[in-house]
């Protein structure tokens, strides 16, 4: 059996990171989908992710569904076999806002996130 190139491992340990931007999303032919913003490895996924946490913006922890976004082409959008993941997280991210608003509203406190949240 042939053992395994240690530069494999090297690669696959290299962090992987895909921005979303959902807001902005692209028509494609099952209608309206999030769109692939930025995609970066080992380096250039910290930066992803530094920016991101710099600027408050949720991040989730997806090593499977990083691999497949990373295979696309920045600008695209989201894959239809990733859909449905994308779906789900952003589903949550959206309910984590809403109910950031609806506390800061009972408790008279200005909430720290954009206003466009419906």
């Amino acid at each position: 059996m042939a053992s395994k190139d240690p530069k494999d491992d090297m690669k696959d340990a290299r962090p992987i990171a895909v921005a979303l931007k959902a807001d902005g999303w692209s028509r494609h032919s099952t209608g309206l989908v999030p769109k692939i913003t930025a995609i970066g490895h080992g380096k250039n996924a910290e930066q992803i992710l530094s920016l991101a946490f710099a600027n408050d913006v949720k991040v989730r922890k997806d090593a499977d569904l990083a691999s497949i976004l990373a295979s696309m082409d920045i600008e695209s959008p989201v894959p239809l076999e990733a859909l449905s993941a994308v779906s789900e997280i952003l589903s949550y991210l959206y309910h984590l806002d809403r109910t950031t608003v609806d506390a800061a509203l009972a408790s008279d406190v200005s909430p720290n996130i954009s206003p466009d949240i419906s």
